[in-house]
């Protein structure tokens, strides 16, 4: 059965579009009033379902004095609104999420989980290597040059192994002259690179 079908069938209660009860037969509860009471406004902020039943002139009056926070103070104004900020359900702090979490596993401090290194960054020290593109890293490997060395000294590395490596420089040996091309190569990358220093 749906709905819209079940309230043809019981029109008990059925308001129309202005908020009149279709099928009430009350009189209006202000005094001195006869007309029908077709409109319901509730009697108490603290009793919402027990209603007065008025006509229309008269709940709109009543509800234009109507104030559901009449009678209180302000603290307790402040506390209602702060209340009505979480959907009045009382909140816990959450505290630190990551310490459960390792509360959970037994353990107290996290770094514990790693050692005595636990708080040494690697990555901030003088020795630490930069990331460089897979082609760069093998041009280093080629010269035989670290990542921490600028443009200038992998440049001096590169002298060195040409001089060893060109026929013209060694005698006329070729060698060689695979290992010259990869040298050759290995410049042309960092040459052009801008993860180096000038």
């Amino acid at each position: 059965m749906s709905v819209s079908s079940f309230k043809k069938k019981n029109p008990r209660g059925r308001r129309g579009m202005s908020g009149a009860s279709e099928t009430s037969t009350r009189v209006c509860d202000h005094d001195g009033c006869d007309e029908a009471g077709k409109y319901r406004a509730p009697k108490a902020p603290d009793v919402l379902d027990d209603f007065f039943w008025f006509c229309q002139a008269h709940v709109r009056e009543y509800n234009l004095k109507w104030n559901f926070f009449d009678g209180t103070t302000e603290a307790e104004l402040n506390a209602q609104m702060s209340k009505d900020k979480v959907w009045e359900r009382a909140t816990k702090p959450l505290g630190d999420p990551e310490a459960r979490a390792w509360a959970r596993l037994g353990i107290e401090d996290p770094h514990q989980v790693l050692g005595a290194n636990a708080t040494q960054n690697p990555g901030k020290g003088p020795q630490a290597g930069r990331r460089l593109p897979p082609t760069e890293r093998r041009a280093l490997e080629i010269l035989d040059a670290k990542d921490t060395w600028s443009k200038p000294e992998v440049r001096k590395s590169y002298k060195a192994l040409i001089k060893v490596l060109h026929p013209d420089m060694n005698g006329g040996n070729r060698s060689q002259e695979e290992q010259l091309q990869e040298v050759v190569w290995a410049w042309d990358q960092i040459k052009g690179s801008r993860n180096f220093k000038d």
